[in-house]
Formats: structure tokens, sequence, C-alpha cells
């Protein structure tokens, strides 16, 4: 498994942790490590994503509630928000291609979430994508 791939599932599994029981984002990983195996760039990238998603949560939620028709977001499954989350967060933070970033929610809502997941999940995100993208072009103009 790609290292990137893996450190999504875990940053994932830190995240889903830190919705149920909110700490700071060290002690998340602290905890979370202690119990895991995984190389150096795999922990780092995971942590950046959590960091990251935590630091900006305010802000992902906005997005997800005006993205996310019809749902408040305390009625979606907790390992649905947190995988928008954390691909929201990772949307607006790392350069990662955006077509990259929805192919690996969509990865993480197979392994963890129903098949009904899926479209859901590319539907905001995508929605996210195009508010981004225009955002983007107003600025160069």
């Amino acid at each position: 498994m790609a290292i990137r791939r893996k450190a999504r599932e875990f940053a994932l599994q830190m995240l889903f942790q830190w919705e149920m029981r909110p700490e700071a984002p060290a002690k998340v990983e602290a905890g979370f490590w202690r119990n895991m195996k995984a190389a150096a760039a795999t922990r780092e990238f995971a942590n950046r994503l959590l960091e990251g998603a935590v630091a900006q949560a305010a802000k992902i939620d906005e997005l997800l509630a005006r993205h996310a028709t019809d749902w408040r977001l305390d009625r979606m499954s907790a390992i649905d928000r947190a995988i928008l989350r954390l691909a929201a967060g990772e949307l607006s933070s790392t350069g990662t291609p955006a077509k990259v970033v929805i192919n690996e929610a969509l990865e993480l809502a197979k392994k963890f979430s129903s098949v009904e997941a899926g479209p859901f999940i590319n539907g905001v995100l995508d929605a996210i994508r195009k508010e981004q993208d225009a955002a983007a072009k107003s600025t160069r103009k």
C-alpha cells in the first residue's frame, strides 16, 4: 500500500478518535502511535493531515454544511463526517491534486463506510473543489 494512502487511513482513524474525544492533536497522535507501527514518512503525513483538519475544523464544517445539501453535520455518520473533514482539509492545504484527494476519500469510504457513502462524499467534495477553483480563478483576475 502506498505511503500516502496508508497515512490517510491513519489520519482518518485519529480524526475519528478526535471527534469522539476532542483533545489536542498531539495527545491523539501520541496515543495512536503508541499502538501502531508505520514508517516515519507515513506518520509525518498522517499527523500533518490530522493537525490540518483539526486546525481548520470550523472552516471545514462551514464548507461541509454549505455543500452537503439537505444534510446537517450532526445527521451524517461520524465516519463520513471524518472522511469529508480529512479530504476538505487536504484539498485546502496540501497542494495535492483535487482528483487524487477525492479518489482517496472514496477509497476510504469503501473501506470504512457504507456503499451509499461514496456518491454522497463525491458530490460534497466535488462541490467544494468547484468553489475553490472558482475562487482561485477570481483571485487571478
